[in-house]
């Protein structure tokens, strides 16, 4: 069960739409963007940069399913 706690829209031109935390099973999840791509919006998940200036995922989804019902649920909450 995915449950989109709070959304935060941006308005600064970016490629960055959104920040949204979301509740998945039970675990919140703080971070999560919503972002304008070259073929629409997509979801990711939260990163943090490293020591070397590179950016890595702090929170990974495995299940193709659970990615799937993620972004459905945050796409269909940033559309309202």
């Amino acid at each position: 069960m995915i449950e989109v706690a709070r959304l935060h829209r941006t308005d600064n031109g970016s490629a960055l739409k959104a920040f949204a935390d979301v509740v998945i099973n039970q675990v919140l999840v703080k971070g999560v963007r919503i972002v304008e791509g070259k073929n629409g919006l997509f979801v990711t998940m939260p990163q943090a940069q490293g020591k070397d200036g590179k950016w890595y995922p702090t929170t990974m989804l495995l299940d193709e399913g659970l990615k799937d019902e993620l972004q459905e649920a945050l796409l269909g909450a940033y559309n309202v």
